[in-house]
């Protein structure tokens, strides 16, 4: 096992290529552990250089709907009436702390990807 820091993209690179070789090796040897060690690196670096803000949360409850194969009105228990759930979604409302609650609890959407924006 040859591991080395990740300094810049080249080094980025050669990371998930050696990621890539190792991605079916089984757990409990040593190149499980090497692709273990690569993945916290290349998160480290990606976390430095190519930092992903908060998403919008109209589009965070978009993508849960997309994921879950959810309609507007599987909504109504979380934000309220269908209009209520439209003026959400076309971003003519803004979501109430109550919503967000239980748009976290009911449908595990990330607190900090619906008090964004």
């Amino acid at each position: 096992m040859n591991i080395q820091p990740i300094h810049n993209d080249a080094d980025l690179d050669r990371a998930f290529s050696r990621i890539e070789a190792l991605w079916a090796v089984e757990d409990g040897t040593q190149q499980a552990d090497e692709l273990e060690v690569l993945s916290i690196l290349v998160e480290k670096y990606e976390d430095e250089h190519y930092p992903v803000g908060p998403s919008d949360p109209v589009e965070a409850i978009k993508f849960r709907m997309e994921q879950q194969g959810l309609t507007q009105r599987d909504l109504e228990p979380f934000i309220g009436s269908s209009g209520r759930v439209s003026e959400v979604l076309n971003r003519k409302r803004k979501l109430s702390l109550r919503m967000i609650k239980r748009l976290h609890d009911g449908l595990k959407i990330p607190y900090e990807s619906l008090l964004a924006g």
